[in-house]
């Protein structure tokens, strides 16, 4: 009886070791991931170039459920879309963004932003490097929602680390 609750407790033991291990390798991928701001994707409009950066943090902050930064980044993105002729509807989603501390709601205007953006990049001269349309059915309570990131890996903007790979890609967008 001794070994059999002896073998009960190593074996909890060990399972919460595990869980504890599998936190922070999910913990750091999204540091990685959010942290990552070098892109591998070259634009010839150096204005393109500059407003996917500003997005790319932005959603990575998402991805991170980080507000804070969430609003520092869209601020960012907002002054770049209003300088880009035809994005300035964009650049007043980007500002609800910005203005918004609810994860929530910045998440909700991602969405639209994501559109935007979107088909911004859609016409843009790539030199170098691939652009995903990445999808998730369930965000935006079921009526799913787009983003656009620079690596093929999974990373949900809408829901972070609570459903971090849940998407998939829909579209790549190449040199032409």
């Amino acid at each position: 009886m001794k070994r059999i609750f002896g073998i009960a407790i190593l074996a909890t033991l060990f399972a919460c070791n595990q869980a504890d291990k599998k936190s922070t390798e999910i913990k750091d991928s999204i540091q990685e991931d959010s942290s990552s701001t070098s892109i591998n994707i070259k634009i010839k409009d150096e204005k393109k170039s500059q407003i996917l950066n500003q997005y790319v943090e932005l959603k990575n902050a998402l991805v991170g459920s980080d507000s804070a930064i969430a609003q520092k980044s869209a601020i960012a993105l907002e002054k770049s879309l209003a300088n880009y002729e035809g994005c300035e509807p964009t650049a007043e989603i980007a500002a609800k963004i910005a203005s918004s501390v609810d994860l929530v709601m910045q998440r909700k205007n991602f969405t639209v932003l994501s559109a935007d953006v979107i088909a911004l990049f859609k016409n843009t001269e790539i030199e170098s490097g691939t652009l995903y349309v990445q999808h998730c059915p369930m965000a935006n309570k079921g009526d799913g929602g787009d983003w656009l990131s620079t690596k093929k890996e999974i990373r949900n903007p809408y829901y972070g680390n609570a459903m971090l790979e849940c998407g998939r890609v829909v579209e790549e967008i190449v040199k032409k």
